[in-house]
């Protein structure tokens, strides 16, 4: 997953919208393909980091400590006089970290240990297409007829992924864990759309990469990994995989995210959500020799086929408020 992929949307929060149209062209496609490669590139380093670091304890150290200096960093900027996080923001944003880097990047870093990075990256693009049957399960929202062909798509290609045979066959038992991945960080963005968060976004986010950053620790605690941590076996490629996720994966590309929501069409910035796993798949297959079957590009397609579909067809029906939907963007993960 892609980091912390901020659920919520600048203009969502209170106050006045951001205006957009003040960028250049230049300026916004240079921080898409930032979010499109810095993004997709996460997968290939979380497999390099949890090969000599456990799973919980290497994505809490990362997110501890990007969280830490993001958290110092924008604490005094803004409106710092108005908007000082009390407790129920502290909750809730343990709550998000919990659901989005917990149960969402947690459980994906855990699974890379068993599953190739680009199935992985796959299955995490299907969390639009989560966000859609919970935008319709717990909000009632509409579906138009382009939105339930991408639910069938991508639910389609997910059962055709985990039901190939021989070379580049994928344990299913072992792929439902990213599925439950997707799952939590699709409820962790709605959940933030609605929580009480301070105002100023990386505010927010930092907390949220604290607080999740905390309970990871707890997960591997709780998991024996203290035990099997054995800092003079870390292995160079995993050092310069965790500094790469801490510092490109937790800043740049979040930065280049938020500053995008702000100056792109959301419909553009969601693009990010099906580009993503050909940047994994192709880093897998180049740097860490995973097999990529025909079976598997043919379910990549389809997949991904879904997830557009769910993206270009939420559209809000005439007259609903504009708060009534989370954004399509609001993925993970970034990874």
């Amino acid at each position: 997953m892609r980091l912390l992929r901020r659920p919520a949307p600048v203009e969502s929060r209170k106050g006045p919208p951001a205006r957009r149209g003040q960028a250049s062209p230049a300026q916004i496609w240079l921080a898409l393909s930032a979010v499109y490669v810095i993004w997709g590139s996460t997968y290939l380093a979380i497999r390099l980091v949890v090969r000599t670091i456990p799973p919980f304890l290497s994505a809490s150290i990362r997110f501890v400590l990007a969280g830490a200096a993001l958290y110092l960093w924008s604490i005094r900027r803004g409106d710092a006089e108005h908007d000082r996080p009390g407790w129920r923001q502290w909750r809730a944003a343990a709550i998000v970290g919990g659901l989005l880097l917990l149960g969402g990047n947690g459980l994906v870093s855990w699974s890379e240990q068993r599953v190739p990075t680009g199935i992985v990256a796959l299955v995490i693009a299907m969390v639009p297409i989560w966000l859609a049957v919970l935008d319709r399960l717990v909000y009632g929202q509409r579906l138009s007829r382009w939105a339930v062909a991408g639910l069938v798509l991508g639910f389609g290609g997910l059962v055709l992924l985990t039901g190939g045979q021989g070379k580049g066959h994928v344990d299913p038992a072992r792929v439902l864990v990213v599925v439950g991945a997707s799952l939590s960080w699709a409820i962790g963005s709605l959940y933030a759309r609605r929580a009480p968060l301070p105002h100023r976004p990386l505010v927010g986010t930092a907390m949220e990469m604290l607080g999740g950053g905390v309970l990871l620790g707890v997960a591997g605690f709780a998991t024996g990994e203290l035990g099997r941590f054995h800092p003079q076996d870390i292995s160079g490629q995993s050092l310069a995989g965790l500094a790469y996720l801490v510092t490109v994966g937790s800043w740049i590309g979040f930065a280049s995210y938020v500053w995008l929501l702000r100056n792109a069409p959301t419909s553009l910035v969601a693009t990010y959500a099906y580009v993503n796993p050909v940047i994994a798949v192709f880093l897998g297959w180049a740097f860490l020799n995973e097999a990529v079957s025909g079976h598997t590009l043919v379910a990549a397609a389809i997949i991904l086929a879904g997830v557009a579909l769910i993206i270009s067809a939420r559209r809000l029906p005439p007259g609903e408020p504009a708060d009534a939907v989370p954004e399509p963007a609001s993925l993970k993960r970034d990874s």
